[in-house]
Order: C-alpha cells, then sequence, then structure tokens
C-alpha cells in the first residue's frame, strides 16, 4: 500500500508542475483579457457583495451574494490555511509567502470569469439555482461529455476525499489539545470515533436541510472563525511590531533568491508559493462557481466580483496572519516539513500555551466549514448528473461515512488519488473558461457600460441575444428589474434621513 500511495503521489507531483504553468498562463491571460478586473474593481467587490437578493415567484427569500460567498468561503478557508501555509514555509522558507500573494492575485481574474459564467448559465432548481462549470460547459460549450466527467471528478474528490481529510483534521487537531491533559484518551480509537459519530450528526442534520440550510450555517460561520483567528493573528503582530519591517524583507528575500532556505533554490520557493495558494483559495480550479451561481443577483459580473473578493480573503488575508504568526517566532527553515504543529508551536511561543487549544478550535471550525462547502459542490452537481432524488440522499449518506471514516482512519492514498483528481478537474475547467473568455469579456464591458450610465446594472437575455443556452435571465426575478432598484435606493435614503434627525 505504501508503495502505491508513494507511486500516486509522485504522479500527481508531476502533474501539478505542469498545471502551475497553466494556471498561472490562464492567470495571466485572463488578466489581460478583462483589462485587471481583479485590481481595478476592488470598490465594486465590496459595494456588491451586500446587496438584497429579492423574493422568488412564491415570496421566498433569494440567496443573497453574502450567503453564496460563505458557502465558497466556507470551502476555501479550511486547514490549508494553517497547516499548508507552514508547510510551504517549513519546506519553502519566507519567500513562499510572496508567491502564494502573487498566485491569488493573478487568479482572482480566472476565478472572475468562472463565476461569472456560472451565474450566466446557471439553472434553475427546486430550493435555489445551481451552477457551475459542467452547466456552462453544456449550455456554453455544448459539450454535455464534458460537464459529465467534470461533475463526477467534482463528486468524487470534494465530496468524498476532502471531506475524509478535513474530519481527519479535526481529530488530529483534538488529540493533540488533548495530549496535554489526557495523553492515554488522546491516542485511543474511542476519542476518535466519538468526534466521528457527533461530526456525522451535525453534518446529516445541516445537509440533508438543502442549501438553504447551508447557506444560513455558513453565513454565521464563516465570519466567526475568520473574525476570531484574524483577530489572535493581529494580536500576534501588534506585539511583534518592531519585527514586522524584517519580516518583509525576508519574505521579498527569500521570494527572490536573495536569500535561500530551500533544497532547490529560488525554483522551490516559488513552486511551493504557487502550490499552497493554489489549494488553499481554488481559484481556475471551477469549485468555488458552484456556489456562486446559487445567488439571485441583478447581474452575472456581481458574482464574479464577489468571488475574486473571496479569493483575496482566502489568501491575502487568512493565509497571510499564518505566516506572520509563524514568521514573527523564528522558526528555521529547510529542515523537515512541518504543517499545523508549526503553526501551533508558534503560537504557543507567543501567546502561552492556551493558544493551542485555541488552534484547535480554530481548525475545527474551519475543517468543518469545509466539509459543509465541499459537499454542496458535490450536491450541486449530482443535480446536473441525475434529477433522481434518491441518487441525491444516497450521495449523502456516502458523504457522512467518509466524514466518519475520516475521523477514525486516515487514508493517505485517497489523498494523493485527490491531487491527481483535482489536476483533471483544473484543466476541464480552466479550457472551458478559455474557450467562453469572449463570452465574460461581453458580459462585463455590458455591466460597466451601465455602471457608466450611472444605473445599476441589471441583466436580461435579451440584451446580448447572441448569447445562447441562457435560462435564468428572462426578467422574472425581482433583482433584475429596474423597479427594484429604484425601491431599494429611496429605502436607503429615507433610512439615511432618518438616521440624522
Amino acid at each position: 500500500m505504501d508503495a502505491l500511495t508513494d507511486l500516486v503521489t509522485n504522479i500527481g507531483d508531476f502533474i501539478w508542475q505542469g498545471m502551475f504553468i497553466v494556471l498561472i498562463g490562464v492567470g495571466l491571460y485572463l488578466t489581460i483579457r478583462t483589462r485587471a478586473v481583479q485590481f481595478r474593481s476592488i470598490p465594486e467587490m465590496f459595494r456588491v457583495l451586500g446587496e438584497p437578493s429579492g423574493k422568488d415567484s412564491s415570496g421566498r427569500t433569494q440567496i443573497s451574494s453574502f450567503r453564496a460567498f460563505t458557502i465558497s468561503a466556507a470551502s476555501r478557508v479550511g486547514t490549508a490555511n494553517i497547516a499548508g501555509v507552514a508547510l510551504a514555509i517549513s519546506i519553502g522558507g519566507p519567500g513562499a509567502v510572496f508567491w502564494m500573494w502573487v498566485i491569488a492575485s493573478l487568479g482572482a481574474a480566472s476565478a472572475f470569469v468562472e463565476s461569472l459564467l456560472a451565474q450566466l448559465y446557471k439553472h434553475p432548481g427546486k430550493e435555489s439555482y445551481v451552477g457551475g462549470p459542467a452547466y456552462y460547459m453544456q449550455r456554453g460549450l455544448r459539450a454535455r461529455w464534458m460537464g459529465v466527467a467534470f461533475a463526477v471528478i467534482i463528486c468524487l474528490t470534494y465530496g468524498f476525499v476532502f471531506n475524509t481529510v478535513q474530519s481527519n483534521s479535526i481529530v488530529d487537531a483534538v488529540s493533540q489539545s488533548t495530549k496535554s491533559f489526557a495523553p492515554d484518551i488522546a491516542d485511543g480509537m474511542g476519542l476518535k470515533v466519538i468526534i466521528g459519530v457527533v461530526l456525522a450528526i451535525i453534518t446529516a442534520v445541516i445537509i440533508f436541510g438543502g442549501v438553504r440550510s447551508i447557506s444560513s450555517v455558513t453565513q454565521i460561520l464563516v465570519p466567526v472563525m475568520a473574525i476570531m483567528y484574524v483577530g489572535l493573528g493581529l494580536l500576534v503582530v501588534v506585539m511583534n511590531l518592531n519585527l514586522v519591517p524584517e519580516m518583509f524583507v525576508k519574505i521579498i528575500q527569500g521570494a527572490f533568491g536573495i536569500k535561500e532556505f530551500v533544497r532547490g533554490g529560488l525554483m522551490g520557493v516559488i513552486i511551493q508559493g504557487v502550490r499552497r495558494g493554489l489549494f488553499s483559495n481554488e481559484a481556475g480550479m471551477g469549485s468555488a462557481p458552484n456556489a456562486g451561481a446559487t445567488a439571485a443577483v441583478s447581474h452575472p459580473a456581481k458574482q464574479g466580483f464577489v468571488q475574486s473578493l473571496g479569493v483575496y480573503f482566502d489568501t491575502i488575508i487568512v493565509c497571510s496572519i499564518t505566516a506572520f504568526i509563524v514568521l514573527l517566532s523564528n522558526p528555521t527553515f529547510g529542515d523537515k516539513a512541518a504543517g499545523a504543529s508549526l503553526t501551533q508551536s508558534a503560537l504557543a511561543a507567543q501567546l502561552g500555551g492556551w493558544a493551542v487549544h485555541f488552534l484547535t478550535i480554530a481548525i475545527f471550525l474551519f475543517a468543518f466549514s469545509s466539509v459543509i462547502g465541499n459537499y454542496y459542490y458535490g450536491e450541486s452537481n449530482i443535480e446536473f448528473l441525475t434529477g433522481k432524488k434518491w441518487v441525491l440522499q444516497a450521495y449523502r449518506v456516502v458523504v457522512l461515512v467518509c466524514v466518519f471514516g475520516g475521523a477514525v482512519v486516515a487514508l493517505d492514498l485517497v489523498w494523493s488519488l485527490a491531487d491527481v483528481f483535482m489536476a483533471i478537474m483544473a484543466l476541464l475547467n480552466l479550457v472551458a473558461i478559455l474557450l467562453l473568455a469572449g463570452v465574460a469579456n461581453k458580459v462585463l464591458k455590458h455591466y460597466e457600460g451601465q455602471r457608466k450610465q450611472r444605473v445599476e446594472p441589471i441583466f436580461r437575455a435579451a440584451d446580448l441575444p447572441d448569447i445562447r443556452g441562457l435560462e435564468a435571465w428572462d426578467g422574472d426575478d425581482e433583482v433584475t428589474t429596474r423597479q427594484f432598484w429604484i425601491d431599494h435606493d429611496a429605502m436607503r435614503k429615507a433610512a439615511r434621513t432618518s438616521t440624522k434627525s
């Protein structure tokens, strides 16, 4: 088994070396094609994040941009933000952090395009809209075979494999904390079984409630999780303000090989930073668009803006906080790989032993939110593959088995296979968004034209009749009517007036 795991791991490493080039190349191309939308539209990202979603034909409030954002953030912000960043630094040195920032900046363009396309080609589901790469492959490229291949891979990888890994991360974190006062219990199977059962039960309550239940949990859990962790990291930064300039110097020096900490020199630094950045923010991978499609917005470009912001939130904020915590504790580099334990020891050195237990809570929240987000990616693609309800119910049961199984036993082979599956999934998605980049650019220009006219952008399929295969943009949604935004502006002005008086 070990030999097979090593073989699959080596294959995955080889494939990803090529995928780095593809992901960066696509990110550069889309940055140029969209005129650097991910940089010049940062104010617009914040403007549209909190917009209302309106009501559907039955009078029920639809899923908002923010709720869709939290579903994707729930999947993005996981143990990679704590363990993955520390691992990159332990192997690649401080310079790896710089390259994580670079890949996030380029990847935000890919995130914009893929989420815009997911909104454009979304499908009216039973509870909310559904969409994602599988849908725009079928409707935009008219290549159902491609969509089916993508849907199957994302169901296996995110629904089963990644959830197995996340629950295993929770057990490891709890065991690490328990060792300080009950070492016998920490290493016992009983603790793993209890955690596995509890995780499976909580997950079942949420996922059997559907996407609205999922989004209602993530819109609370994600902000709380982020504020707790970022707040702790900022405390460490404040305590070490005199070392912050030196830390940034080390990051820049390491990034360009001025001072190398890694076996392979500069190339090793770049690969570590790029790889961990990609695994964390998932830009261009085709996962986040599945969440972005659920929102009811007035224009497809709005979810592009929101999901680009998600990339910055994940990497520039959360991953950077982990990097600052580790680097301000003066760790050694290049000796051996270290993940969450490096972050834990760094926090303990700064704040005392209690910080280890705090990090356990953070890892639990990070990993569990990822379980919820990962599951939804699978659910939306199950709906693409088949409309049979029993298939979705069976899928949910298997997800729960994986959540429990991951808590009880670690499957290194499964994780290695996920690396290979993710590469195939990302390649399919990148090909699709490259082929549909012209469509995305037309929709972006349509949005920007209305902003220049100082009106709230709305979109109807009839506005761009040469784009075919659209189902959801017939004007039935409240938010796609001009009157909705006139009323919304009037209410905001009235609220401001009453506040002043």
